[in-house]
């Protein structure tokens, strides 16, 4: 099973859309869950938002999960290498994989300590509503490569 867990509620019909979408597509190859969780005011207090995100994030990540955690200091890879990672996750001894999509302030110290992978899709910023487009768009060409089926060229 794939869970994402995103701060803050999706705004724009068009990305729900589009995310819903890739989610409906994945489900084919595995389970798939959205949970979002609060965001919280860091206009006054940053550091304290990504505290008290990072606490509903880590309260949200199933057992015995592999974390995922998107971050632009994290570790950059291909989609082809992306897929190849997924699927030497899923062929261990793992059968949940948790991505974590942090708010406009970034994800907590503590979320990235309980990360088994911290993954940078770019050192640009994205808009929260875009990237969990860009993130479902990879998890599903992922499966395509996986899977040897037309669609990642």
């Amino acid at each position: 099973m794939i869970t994402i867990i995103a701060v803050g509620k999706l705004k724009k019909n068009e990305f729900r859309t589009l995310t819903e979408d890739y989610m409906k597509r994945i489900s084919r190859f595995m389970r798939i869950t959205l949970l979002e969780v609060a965001d919280r005011d860091c206009d006054s207090d940053p550091a304290g938002a990504v505290e008290a995100e990072g606490e509903d994030i880590l309260r949200k990540i199933p057992p015995r999960c592999y974390v995922v955690s998107c971050t632009p200091e994290g570790r950059s890879l291909d989609s082809v290498a992306f897929a190849e990672h997924l699927r030497q996750v899923f062929n261990s001894s793992v059968s949940d994989i948790c991505f974590v999509i942090g708010g406009s302030a970034g994800l907590s110290d503590k979320v990235k300590k309980r990360s088994d992978m911290c993954l940078s899709f770019s050192s640009f910023t994205f808009a929260h509503n875009l990237f969990r487009v860009i993130l479902t768009e990879q998890i599903y060409r992922a499966f395509k490569i996986i899977n040897h089926e037309k669609y990642h060229k």
